[in-house]
């Protein structure tokens, strides 16, 4: 049974709900999960997941939310290579912020290609000013990637 452990950054709740959701889808298709709304560093590696999946908004001008920006920090700064594993990074942002749209997402695309590994399919980039339920365009991406 494949493990997937799911990393959260929200300010709102939006993330988090969507988060929440697609858990479930992947239960429900045999995937063992773990949801990480303060996730820990160690405790993602001891889970020794085979998939990482990122969901996470973006504040300010472009940053990461402040629940998952010390996670961030840690792997930037540990850097544990994910040769072997995938990952996969649904951002939430607002294309009204220019050059900084869903910057969040952006950083950790990055940072996990640097880490080694698998990217599953290119970042999914939802606009809060073109959509305003981010569900309705993360849950059937998550349904066909999984």
């Amino acid at each position: 049974m494949k493990k997937v452990s799911i990393l959260v950054g929200t300010v709102y709740g939006g993330a988090q709900f969507v988060a929440e959701e697609a858990e479930k889808i992947l239960q429900a298709k045999g995937y063992l999960t773990q949801l990480n709304l303060e996730p820990k560093l160690n405790d993602v590696l001891a889970f020794s997941a085979d998939i990482w999946l990122v969901i996470t908004s973006t504040t300010g001008q472009g940053d990461i939310p402040d629940n998952l920006l010390p996670f961030f920090v840690d792997v930037k700064d540990r850097f544990p290579l994910l040769t072997g594993k995938s990952y996969a990074v649904i951002s939430l942002g607002d294309s009204g912020y220019g050059d900084t749209f869903c910057g969040a997402g952006k950083q950790f695309s990055e940072l996990l290609s640097e880490l080694q590994g698998t990217a599953m399919a290119p970042t999914l980039e939802i606009d809060a000013g073109e959509t305003l339920q981010a569900e309705d365009l993360a849950l059937p991406w998550i349904e066909q990637l999984f």
